[in-house]
């Protein structure tokens, strides 16, 4: 298009809007590739709470709220409200959302922290400034159809004669079935049925339960994990300072980013913030693998 302006073609509206395109593009490639850990695609939990403060950090929990359903709304994102507590005279005790789309945890993960506000009071009748907090926490939306491989190599397969009540009842082949699996040490077995191959099968299905469960439990173990990290976020360790007066900034006290345009971001644009956080990231990243 460039070629053809020079040539006198008249392309500037086209170029313009090729320009943005790719812009765009740009943008969107630039931040898939911060994106590093396997959670980062998965879709995102979120919940956020109001700090001590009564009414004042309830009203704050519930602008947080409005602003991350705007977010997701600009990203495309499918959102539900799982649980809403409302307060007593205004805003919410606690609210859990769930995000849906694609990255939707790698971006909200560095949304996790407190959130510290500072304003003139709507609910002071003398119009005295207020400071309230509210923390959010994200994590990642854990699937239940979990996979399990079992590598042929890795089991040992016993066969023995089933013990009976007697008589009839006792097999007079090696038709029950003992596996092992060797990497992680469980055993299971069955004999209940007449035939080798079906207790094979049966044992197969009791082992894949096991692993199974022990899969699921690596999943929540994290989960639980980053669970437990709630209880360090102290009020003291904020992520983000919203300031509406005296004067009007936002800053993000990880990455020193920093704008005047408040309400946009009130209104659900943090890209910049996010994108900047995940460019902290990486690099701490980087730095700890040496």
């Amino acid at each position: 298009m460039f070629e053809l302006g020079r040539e006198g073609e008249p392309v500037g509206p086209d170029l313009a809007a090729a320009v943005d395109e790719f812009s765009r593009r740009l943008e969107e490639a630039e931040l898939q590739s911060l994106f590093f850990d396997p959670d980062d695609a998965l879709n995102a939990i979120l919940t956020i709470h109001p700090g001590a403060g009564g009414t004042e950090s309830q009203d704050w929990a519930s602008i947080l709220l409005r602003m991350y359903l705007r977010y997701a709304e600009r990203k495309g994102y499918k959102h539900e409200i799982l649980d809403h507590q409302p307060g007593e005279e205004a805003g919410l005790k606690s609210a859990t959302i769930r995000i849906a789309g694609d990255y939707a945890f790698g971006n909200l993960s560095q949304e996790t922290g407190v959130h510290r506000l500072v304003r003139i009071s709507p609910f002071d009748a003398n119009s005295r400034r207020h400071t309230s907090f509210a923390a959010v926490f994200a994590y990642p939306e854990v699937s239940d159809d979990i996979e399990v491989d079992v590598n042929p190599d890795e089991l040992r397969i016993d066969t023995y004669r089933s013990s009976g009540k007697g008589g009839q009842h006792v097999n007079t082949t090696d038709s029950a079935v003992r596996i092992t699996h060797l990497p992680t040490g469980i055993v299971v077995q069955c004999q209940n049925e007449r035939s080798q191959h079906k207790n094979k099968a049966v044992a197969m299905r009791m082992l894949m339960s096991r692993l199974y469960e022990i899969e699921k439990k690596k999943k929540y173990a994290k989960i639980e994990k980053m669970e437990d990290a709630k209880s360090d976020i102290a009020w003291g360790n904020q992520i983000r300072s919203y300031v509406l007066h005296p004067y009007r900034l936002i800053k993000d006290l990880r990455t020193r980013l920093e704008t005047g345009d408040v309400d946009r971001v009130l209104d659900g644009d943090l890209d910049e913030f996010i994108k900047a956080a995940l460019v902290l990231r990486k690099r701490e990243s980087a730095a700890a693998a040496g």
